[in-house]
């Protein structure tokens, strides 16, 4: 807490309390009243009333002093530091359709592909301490898909509340909601991001949204398929997102040519899977909007694949320090003010004075 001054100079006149003080103790000459002796007087003694007859004198001059530091106008103040965040985007698009539960390798572990995904997209977002830093200041949404694309999670900061909804995210097991609509899953994400600012202040409030900056946007979509389902193409959704200033960053998660590792008693095979990656309609949509596109067949190449997507998409904070002060004069003024009432009722009172 720091403490100040804005007008130190009205100080100064606190070296007039001892010149009052000295004027109010001659005022009004030596009066006298003629008695034929004063003996019995001074053997009776004092008392209380006479002790506390300099008293008004007193109050008098601790309300001028007081008077003097109100104008002076005291002020208290704490520093404070107000971080102005430069964030991203970001709609994570997961696909969840059947294909996705082929084995991966994670960390030593046989997982599912729709699992792997899931865990170095946990990462990415809130880091490993090792490759990935984490995107505390970004802003994420997730957007997954099979046969339909659905909202998962709004755009949001609050990245614990996220991985709660990726929790959410299974592989489909109704024939009917299977399918793999990557044109579809990119326009909504897009839409999703174009209204990114508005979304932003009606959850957060308009003050704390004006203390961030949406500096750019982007999709991060990840399959294994190819896209089979939905009224939009990949092209088709990408023109749309680059309309939108939207990069779109395209991951083939899987082998390209359909296959996968299967670990065995006697050795890691490849077999046939069924699904094969369509790696030209990513591409073309990575390369529309300004993104990249890249396979990964393990975890480790996924994680390359982010680090690389770290290093391309960057936020900053901006920390802004400033004191805020609060001026401090109305306690002294008002005490003052309650001294002088004090000294007015006590001089007209038990402290009245003849003549």
């Amino acid at each position: 807490m720091d403490f100040r001054f804005a007008s130190p100079w009205a100080l100064l006149a606190l070296a007039a309390v001892p010149l009052i003080a000295l004027w109010l103790s001659r005022r009004g000459g030596s009066g006298s009243v003629r008695f034929s002796s004063v003996g019995n007087a001074r053997r009776a003694g004092g008392s209380l009333r006479r002790s506390l007859a300099p008293l008004p004198v007193l109050l008098r001059l601790a309300a001028v002093a007081l008077l003097v530091v109100a104008l002076a106008r005291p002020q208290a103040g704490r520093e404070r530091v107000r971080e102005v965040t430069k964030g991203i985007a970001i709609q994570m698009v997961l696909d969840r359709s059947s294909s996705m539960s082929a084995e991966m390798e994670y960390r030593g572990m046989r997982l599912d592909r729709l699992a792997v995904v899931k865990k170095v997209f946990e990462e990415f977002v809130m880091g490993n301490g090792e490759t990935l830093a984490g995107r505390p200041n970004d802003l994420v949404g997730m957007v997954a898909f099979a046969r339909y694309a659905d909202t998962m999670a709004p755009l949001t900061l609050g990245h614990g509340a996220l991985l709660r909804f990726l929790e959410q995210v299974r592989i489909v097991t109704r024939r009917a909601e299977d399918g793999t609509a990557i044109g579809d899953a990119i326009a909504l994400a897009a839409a999703r991001l174009k209204t990114a600012e508005e979304d932003y202040e009606r959850f957060a409030g308009e003050e704390d949204a004006g203390e961030y900056e949406i500096t750019s946007k982007i999709i991060i979509l990840l399959t294994d398929g190819q896209n089979n389902f939905g009224r939009w193409t990949p092209e088709e959704a990408a023109r749309l997102a680059a309309g939108w200033g939207i990069k779109v960053y395209t991951i083939g998660v899987g082998d390209e040519e359909g296959v996968a590792s299967v670990r065995t008693l006697l050795g890691t095979f490849k077999v046939p899977t069924g699904a094969r990656v369509d790696t030209r309609p990513l591409r073309a949509a990575a390369e529309t909007t300004g993104g990249i596109f890249r396979m990964a067949g393990s975890d480790e190449a996924l994680r390359e694949v982010y680090a690389e997507i770290d290093r391309l998409e960057k936020s900053e904070v901006e920390s802004i320090r400033y004191v805020d002060y609060r001026e401090m004069f109305v306690p002294f003024a008002l005490c003052a003010l309650l001294l002088v009432v004090l000294e007015v009722a006590l001089s007209a009172t038990v402290l009245r004075r003849i003549p």
